[in-house]
């Protein structure tokens, strides 16, 4: 039985005033397929999503899902305010669910005073509430919620953590976390993989492959879209072509498809061309019969248009002063900030042993994020001092430094990429005009406001002026932030031909595959060099064998200080810190909530066995028995937790009164 569709999109077109961005969109989805909507920026893609979510109006065509059907957008950015905590703004995800869950209660209630008459219908409603809640995994929202928070990089100390408090990029996880929670018919995602480092990126791949829905992914992470999506659609010049490929196979098919619309455009053009030579030649002689005929056969010709290519960043680095063989080396350093706003410390993020940099290398850094990254980067190029050790640049090193966040831009708000590429490097204004051709920089656009620009704009713009200072050293921050696709290879073709030294960072792992010879492996605090790219990192991490099971540390002893004081427990540094009661009230409180989370789904869960003992529902019985065993079990444990946790309050407690 073929798959069903479970959406329909027909001619669909949209136009900004006198500017279409797209028409004659049509294109289906079916369940559980899983497909990807490239094309450069300006293409329309997230106004596709948009328009499919119903959050805005297409000026033609149609949008038909299967009747039923759960849809649930996410955002390339999510801008919600929430007075929850992050945990509590999750299970907003399970809204019905946990309504459903609020009705059997109220039930439950019901029951203890209904006569025989009534009992047997709110019994009834209760069986089928019950059933919907278990099909919906109501039985598992905790942990479900539990492990997509985790997965996308959230600690369990930030479960309680007020969502107001959270960055930018944070919200955005949160919404995805939700968007994922809410299991829909069809997930809409644009760019899912923002603000996601290695580790979660890879969680969320693994999620989504695994995971029963379909799915229509806007992304520029070319690795990502091939291990999720099995099939591509373009859109490119205002049309949707659709190739049933994952992205990498997509490359080629579109390839071979537009080598071949080249020559039918080319042979085409050849037989107009004889044609019109013909009937020019014999309009007027003894062969006028046979020319006006060849004259009708043309205007009757349905024309092949002209195969349309986008343009690309003319990128380049001029020959550089070749530095010597050593281009950096240090000693064991300490990175971090010199003073935490806060505690007024320093706050050491990163100890590295003695690194080296050799001419020719192309260096990615690895790590999640808050790992040091950026910070190591702007160490070495003097922006921020370490906190131990020292580095030492190389004989006739020129570094060239692309900030993340486009530091570099700083200061020029008011200005013009036009006045921008002048202030650094002196030329004719028609030379700079030319030189921000090859950025995509065309006609007015030289003269927008620096502080207006895009993101991917200001991004092109970065690059500009570093190419100009002529580096041999390229020290680059998440270069292909903003950057499509296309950009994108760009850049990876400048990178690959550069005969100079590179250190970067990045998430596009395509990228970091295209342009690095080794890496640098930010892992428990320090680093570790790897040969090779980052496919053959993972492909050693999936062949070494799983690390052996580390052993339980054992719980902090008592131990007497020299003045006899018996309440004072180790850190995890080693040294004596006495224990206070906030330290322990806050640890009671988590096993208390933990408790009556158990607690709660023990009830569910025996209420639900006895429904299905009495429907003799063996299937049922089995499986919500096991899962009554293991809930009784993790119980018991955490009551053992509490009644040690309320042992050492006590002893707390007497210490503070002597």
């Amino acid at each position: 039985m073929p798959p069903v569709p479970i959406l329909t999109v027909n001619d669909l077109g949209k136009s900004y005033g006198a500017e279409e961005i797209f028409s004659r969109v049509t294109f289906q989805i079916v369940e559980r397929e899983h497909v990807a909507l490239v094309g450069v920026n300006g293409a329309g893609k997230s106004t596709v999503l948009r328009i499919i979510a119903g959050i805005e109006p297409p000026n033609e065509g149609t949008i038909a899902p299967l009747k039923g059907l759960r849809i649930t957008y996410l955002p390339q950015e999510a801008s919600f305010t929430s007075d929850k905590t992050l945990r509590e703004e999750a299970r907003l995800a399970f809204t019905p669910v946990l309504d459903m869950q609020t009705r059997m209660r109220d039930i439950e209630r019901q029951m203890a005073s209904a006569g025989d008459d009534h009992l047997e219908a709110i019994m009834d409603e209760y069986a089928r509430l019950q059933t919907r809640f278990e099909t919906a995994g109501g039985y598992d929202i905790e942990h479900r919620t539990d492990e997509v928070l985790n997965g996308l990089g959230f600690s369990e100390e930030q479960f309680d953590q007020p969502v107001a408090q959270l960055s930018g990029g944070q919200k955005t996880r949160v919404a995805l976390a939700k968007a994922l929670l809410a299991d829909p018919d069809l997930l809409l995602l644009d760019e899912p993989t923002n603000h996601l480092d290695l580790e979660m990126l890879e969680w969320l791949e693994d999620f989504l492959r695994s995971w029963n829905g379909a799915c229509l992914i806007v992304s520029h992470d070319r690795y990502f879209l091939d291990r999720v999506t099995s099939r591509t659609m373009d859109l490119s010049f205002g049309r949707l072509e659709d190739y049933p490929a994952p992205y990498g196979r997509f490359l080629k098919l579109r390839e071979e498809r537009t080598e071949r619309r080249w020559k039918e455009f080319q042979e085409q053009q050849e037989y107009i061309a004889r044609q019109e030579e013909f009937i020019k030649k014999y309009g007027a002689g003894q062969r006028y019969r046979e020319a006006r005929g060849r004259q009708k056969k043309l205007d009757r010709l349905e024309r092949i248009e002209r195969p349309q290519e986008h343009d690309r960043l003319a990128i380049r680095i001029g020959s550089a002063t070749r530095s010597g063989r050593m281009v950096l080396s240090t000693t064991e350093m300490s990175i971090g900030y010199e003073e935490d706003s806060e505690t007024g410390q320093p706050v050491e993020l990163l100890r590295t042993p003695e690194l080296e940099v050799e001419l020719g290398d192309r260096i990615g850094l690895l790590g999640p994020n808050g790992s040091g990254k950026t910070t190591l980067l702007k160490t070495l190029m003097g922006i921020l001092p370490a906190l131990e050790g020292d580095y030492h640049l190389g004989t006739n090193v020129h570094p060239g430094y692309y900030a993340q966040s486009h530091e570099q831009l700083r200061g020029r708000g008011e200005g013009t990429p036009l006045s921008v590429i002048l202030n650094v490097q002196p030329m004719s204004e028609e030379a700079a005009r030319t030189y921000l051709g090859r950025f995509l920089f065309s006609g007015d656009d030289v003269y927008k406001q620096v502080a207006s620009l895009s993101g991917g704009e200001r991004s092109r713009l970065a690059l500009a002026v570093l190419l100009l200072e002529r580096a041999n050293f390229l020290v680059l921050d998440e270069p292909t932030n903003h950057l499509d696709i296309n950009a994108r290879e760009s850049l990876e073709h400048m990178l690959t031909g550069f005969d100079g030294t590179i250190l970067f960072v990045s998430h596009d792992r395509y990228f970091i595959d295209k342009v690095a010879t080794k890496l640098w492996v930010v892992e428990d605090g320090t680093i570790t060099e790897q040969l090779g790219n980052y496919t053959d990192f993972h492909r050693r991490l999936e062949a070494a064998p799983p690390p052996a099971e580390p052993k339980p540390e054992p719980k902090p002893e008592p131990i007497a200080s020299p003045t006899g004081d018996a309440m004072l427990t180790v850190s995890s540094k080693g040294k004596p810190r006495r224990k206070t009661s906030a330290d322990v009230e806050k640890r009671l409180t988590k096993v208390e909530r933990e408790i009556s989370q158990l607690e709660g789904k023990v009830n569910e869960l025996s209420d639900a066995l006895a429904i299905a003992s009495a429907d003799q529902d063996l299937d049922a019985v089995a499986r919500l028995g096991e899962e009554y065993e293991r809930l009784l079990n993790e119980l018991e444990d955490t009551y053992q937790r509490w009644e040690a946790i309320t042992e050492e309050r006590e002893l707390v407690a007497a210490e503070a009164g002597e």
